[in-house]
């Protein structure tokens, strides 16, 4: 029969030593004032008879938990791998644990993996929402508690939130502008649900049209989602149609390359027939023939930004304002779109 073994505590460290509870506990803490030889003989005994802090207990007691909750839609992205690297660069030098969770693209398992960081008590959020997000009252306790929350990349417009993003419109306009000046004239739009910066990239395209004088055609819009299975099926509605598109502009490259590879086996010529290009510079992008056109930005970059900024509000909570940071985007042509 298995033997369950108590937990050690530092009683159990002072009987062994015969000494008082009092000076196990300065000695585990390093504390100053403590006999060197003494401290020795307390860490020796702590390490032979598997003493283990109580972190829970003593945050408790600190009312910090040096953790920072990270939120984000998907973990097998290779961009928010790179934002990741670039939170972690910021927050181990500055002595934090990151505890990661991922949405799956979806506003109700976001709100509970927000429930389980407020439970762990993280000292910071940071958030790159659910593409399906309509609102963020799932963090109202985190402001309530006054422990910071950042949005980033993925934002939802809430004043009590600082942001960091790119400028989506733009980057929007910009790729679409790419379309039409390549000769594309019936341009496609795959997305995911119009809100937050999915509506965004969004008017960039429709206000692109009207800039160049193309009538907007609301059955060139296809909105399922963004990520692989989202572009396949808009590839199925886009051959439904009478007419096909001469170009397709996906909110994100996942849905782009999934959505070429259909029409491909379906014997379209990319880019003569269709020119496409994606959102996100994954590397997906020059793995698919023709390689796709894109919209780069610094996945890395945005991480070590949302992490300075949020351990600047936890060490300064006064400080706290909702901050908008945007920052630069790039468009990157490849085969998949130039004539």
């Amino acid at each position: 029969m298995e033997r369950h073994h108590k937990e050690v505590t530092i009683y159990d460290i002072a009987k062994k030593l015969n000494i008082s509870a009092a000076t196990v506990s300065r000695g585990l803490k390093d504390r100053a004032g403590t006999n060197k030889e003494t401290k020795k003989r307390i860490l020796e005994a702590a390490a032979e008879m598997g003493y283990q802090s109580n972190a829970m207990a003593s945050n408790l007691r600190n009312k910090r938990s040096n953790i920072i909750g990270v939120i984000i839609p998907r973990l097998n992205s290779v961009f928010m791998a790179q934002v990741i690297a670039g939170i972690e660069s910021e927050v181990s030098s500055a002595n934090y644990t990151l505890i990661i969770s991922q949405s799956q693209e979806n506003m109700k398992s976001e709100e509970n993996s927000a429930m389980a960081m407020f439970s762990n008590r993280v000292d910071g959020l940071l958030v790159s929402v659910a593409h399906d997000t309509k609102d963020t009252s799932h963090f109202d306790n985190f402001v309530k508690r006054g422990t910071p929350v950042i949005l980033f990349d993925r934002v939802y417009e809430d004043k009590r939130y600082p942001v960091i993003h790119i400028d989506n419109f733009k980057a929007g306009y910009d790729v679409t502008t790419h379309l039409i000046k390549q000769g594309c004239k019936r341009i496609a739009h795959v997305t995911g649900e119009l809100q937050n910066v999915f509506a965004d990239r969004f008017n960039g395209y429709k206000k692109a049209l009207a800039d160049h004088n193309i009538a907007y055609d609301e059955k060139l819009v296809f909105v399922n989602g963004v990520i692989a299975v989202d572009g396949a099926k808009a590839a199925e509605e886009i051959l439904a149609l009478k007419t096909l598109p001469d170009g397709v502009f996906a909110a994100n490259d996942s849905a782009a390359v999934a959505c070429m590879q259909v029409l491909k086996k379906r014997g379209v010529n990319i880019p003569q027939d269709i020119a496409f290009a994606g959102f996100n510079n994954d590397p997906l992008c020059c793995i698919i023939e023709p390689n796709l056109t894109t919209i780069d930005y610094d996945g890395y970059e945005m991480g070590q930004v949302a992490a300075r900024l949020l351990l600047d509000f936890m060490n300064n909570k006064e400080s706290f304002s909702s901050d908008n940071v945007v920052l630069g985007h790039e468009l990157i042509v490849r085969e998949s779109s130039q004539r």
